[in-house]
């Protein structure tokens, strides 16, 4: 896809986002866990939240998560206690996904997993859960993802005795654990989180309804776009602001470049003011990763020096998005240093794009959507855009309002 600014912007636009398909997924997962009723409203049409939703409705047994890692993850430990057998397989990268330590945890309490390929990796072949009652302390490595404490703990309540957590190093996307547990108790479970340890006492989800509050990661581009362009106002619907959701701070971050949010009963209202950036920013994404390519992006182009912390989760993801950033904001002419555990980007100001500038993906959606709002500064193009659709389908609709 080509994009081009071709008209004036005006004063103020409402942005449609998607509703957040994390929350949504734990929600799913909790509905299907209850023997009451659930109702959910707001569901997202994006991809990773209809897959879901269509594979625990699915009576097969053999579960194609396609690339949706959360999928793969929550649904790991939901069929891992069930008394039927399954087979869960993805796309060829999410095959090179790492799954070891969720298998681990789950085979401690009694599930039968087998590998169907490369060991701790999917496809993975499930077997009926034969509980070992002994087993009432987990302790596991927090420090790689999010993803399987919140898998383990909304299944926790029904094993005989619950669960207690021990985790050990530095919890990774911690706000993430922090919705799992609130979602788990406004559906009548009770835990106590204090430090490094979680006990999940055993019980039965209670019946309720949520609706589910719009995304902040595809706000984030959204905060990206307004500072890149002279449009002064934004209205982002949806979105809360005692959110569930990690990625809301990119509101805090986002006032350095002189964007201040505030909020009405139906959502966000973002307002810029002229300020002069700052030439450095120094930032750990290690509780919001998702955010770690719109600030790369941003700050590339806006002449700042960006060191981001709390890197490690974003090799795992779709792609390697260390590497990814590293090639395509190469075509910018700038640099991206790789150090292990962070990443600095030597931001330079850019006034316009280079000529025939085209930016690959890498069948990562967030990539897709961290580098449209380069549009201000000319025209580019995003290969292989359907990518959105895993997140944000209505993404380029609602860009093509705005150029």
């Amino acid at each position: 896809m080509k994009l081009k600014r071709i008209n004036a912007l005006p004063k103020g636009k409402e942005i449609q986002l998607p509703a957040s398909k994390s929350i949504a997924n734990r929600a799913l997962i909790i509905q299907a866990l209850s023997k009451e009723d659930i109702v959910i409203s707001n569901l997202s049409n994006a991809r990773d939240t209809q897959t879901m939703l269509q594979l625990l409705q699915d009576e097969g047994q053999v579960k194609d998560v396609k690339d949706a890692g959360t999928t793969m993850r929550f649904l790991t430990a939901f069929y891992a206690l069930q008394n039927d057998s399954f087979i869960l397989q993805g796309t060829e990268r999410m095959h090179q996904r790492p799954i070891g330590i969720l298998v681990d945890a789950l085979r401690s309490l009694g599930a039968q997993i087998n590998y169907l390929g490369e060991e701790a990796y999917p496809p993975l072949e499930i077997h009926p859960f034969q509980p070992i009652n002994a087993c009432q302390e987990l302790v596991i490595d927090s420090s790689i993802s999010s993803q399987y404490i919140s898998a383990l703990l909304m299944v926790a309540p029904l094993l005989p005795n619950g669960l207690f957590f021990k985790l050990q190093g530095k919890t990774a996307s911690k706000p993430y654990i922090n919705m799992t547990l609130e979602l788990m108790q406004q559906f009548g479970i009770t835990l106590r989180h204090y430090e490094n340890k979680i006990r999940v006492n055993p019980g039965r989800y209670s019946g309720g309804e949520l609706k589910v509050e719009n995304d902040w990661s595809a706000a984030s581009y959204w905060y990206s776009f307004l500072i890149l362009s002279d449009l002064e106002e934004l209205y982002l619907p949806g979105l809360q602001e005692n959110s569930l959701q990690g990625d809301a701070v990119i509101a805090a971050i986002a006032t350095v470049f002189g964007i201040e949010t505030s909020f009405d009963v139906k959502g966000a209202i973002l307002k810029k003011e002229a300020k002069e950036f700052p030439t450095e920013l120094k930032l750990n994404v290690q509780n919001c990763p998702d955010l770690a390519q719109t600030l790369a992006v941003l700050c590339g182009v806006t002449g700042v020096e960006l060191h981001l912390d709390g890197i490690h989760s974003l090799r795992i993801k779709e792609t390697d998005r260390v590497k990814a950033l590293q090639s395509e904001l190469a075509r910018l002419d700038i640099a991206v240093e790789d150090l292990g555990e962070s990443i600095k980007v030597h931001g330079k100001t850019l006034q316009t794009l280079p000529k025939n500038l085209s930016i690959a993906t890498y069948e990562d959606h967030r990539m897709a959507m961290s580098f449209a709002p380069l549009v201000h500064l000319g025209e580019l193009e995003i290969q292989n855009q359907e990518v959105v659709a895993k997140s944000y389908p209505n993404f380029w609709e609602e860009l093509q309002k705005m150029i």
